[in-house]
C-alpha cells in the first residue's frame, strides 16, 4: 500500500515553537490535517491559525500538559469524541528540569513530561491508531540517552536520591527508545510503526523557560549561530511521517534521516519490557 501525509490525521505535541511547529507547518503544508499542542490553549490556537494561513493546510490548537496525567486524559478524550482515527502520533514536547520537582501526581517532572505523558496518550489513543492502521508513532528522543550508560535504575526512576538534571533527562530520553522498542514489538504486526529519532543540535527555546537549568539557556543562546534551524531539526520526524514503509523499516531509532544504532541499553528488550510494565502502573493503566 502507497503511503501518503495527505488528508492524513496527524497529532503534533509542542507543536507551538521550535521543531514542533517546524513538523506541524511542513505536514501541513504537505496536506496532512495537523493538531497541534501545547500547555497553554491560547498559545496552541494562535500557532494554528498562523501555520493555517501560511501553508493552506488544516491545523487546530488544543491544550496539552504532558506534566498532568489528567490533561492527557482530557486532551485525548476530546480528541476521540472528534476523531474516528489517528494516521501519526508525532511525541514530539520535552523538557528538563533544574531541580527536582514532582508533578500534581507525584512524578518526577522530567521523567513525567518526556516519557510518562506521551506513554499514557500513546495508549489512550491506540485504538484510534489502530482504526487507522497502518499507522505510525514517531517519539523525539536525544543523543543524549547515551548519558544513560548502565540503563534505566528501576529501583529508584524517580530519582528520589542524587538527582541530577543532566542524569535525568538523559534517563527519559533512553525511556523513550526503550518505550519504542516495546510498543513496536507489541503493535507492529497490527499496522503501528514506532519509530524514535535524534532531531540534531537545533536552535529552539528548549532550555529557556524557568524550570530548566540556567546553563542550558545560556548555552542554547551562545551557540545559536551554529545550532541546526527548527526546520532541519524536524527534518527526520518529517521523513519518518511520509516516507514509504519500506524506507522506515530497517533501524527503531533514526538520525538525519537515516537509522542509527542507539546504545547498548536501548536495544534491552527486558528493560523494555520492564519498563513499560512499570509505566502502566505509574499511569494508572490497567495491567
Amino acid at each position: 500500500m502507497t503511503w501518503s501525509i495527505n488528508d492524513k490525521q496527524v497529532v503534533v505535541t509542542g507543536g507551538t515553537s521550535g521543531i514542533g511547529r517546524a513538523t506541524a507547518t511542513e505536514l501541513a503544508r504537505q496536506g496532512a490535517h495537523v493538531t497541534i499542542t501545547s500547555r497553554s490553549e491560547a498559545d496552541a490556537a494562535q500557532a494554528a491559525a498562523v501555520i493555517s494561513s501560511e501553508t493552506g493546510g488544516h491545523v487546530n490548537g488544543e491544550a496539552l500538559d504532558l506534566s498532568s496525567l489528567e490533561s492527557v486524559r482530557d486532551f485525548a478524550a476530546r480528541y476521540r469524541d472528534s476523531h474516528d482515527g489517528l494516521d501519526v502520533l508525532i511525541n514530539n514536547a520535552g523538557t528538563m528540569s533544574k531541580t527536582r520537582r514532582t508533578t500534581e501526581e507525584g512524578h518526577e517532572w522530567t521523567l513525567a513530561v518526556n516519557h510518562l505523558g506521551p506513554f499514557l496518550l500513546t495508549n489512550l489513543v491506540t485504538d484510534l491508531l489502530l482504526a487507522s492502521s497502518p499507522s505510525r508513532v514517531i517519539t523525539v528522543s536525544s543523543e543524549n540517552h547515551r548519558g544513560a550508560k548502565n540503563g534505566l535504575d528501576f529501583d529508584d526512576l524517580q530519582m528520589t536520591k542524587g538527582y541530577n538534571s543532566s542524569k535525568s533527562y538523559a534517563a527519559s530520553k533512553l525511556a523513550n527508545i526503550l518505550f519504542t522498542v516495546e510498543l513496536d514489538r507489541r503493535l507492529a504486526s497490527q499496522g503501528i510503526t514506532a519509530r524514535a529519532l535524534h532531531p540534531g543540535v537545533v536552535a529552539t527555546n528548549f532550555g529557556k523557560n524557568a524550570e530548566s537549568p540556567r546553563w542550558i539557556g545560556i548555552a542554547m543562546t551562545l551557540l545559536k549561530p551554529v545550532l541546526a534551524t527548527p526546520a532541519k531539526g524536524a527534518a527526520t520526524s518529517v521523513h519518518l511521517a511520509t516516507a514509504q514503509t519500506d524506507e522506515i523499516e530497517s533501524g527503531i531509532y533514526w538520525s538525519n534521516q537515516k537509522p542509527k544504532q542507539p546504545s547498548p541499553p536501548a536495544t534491552d528488550t527486558d528493560a523494555a519490557a520492564r519498563l513499560w510494565d512499570l509505566s502502566t502502573r505509574l499511569v494508572g493503566l490497567p495491567t
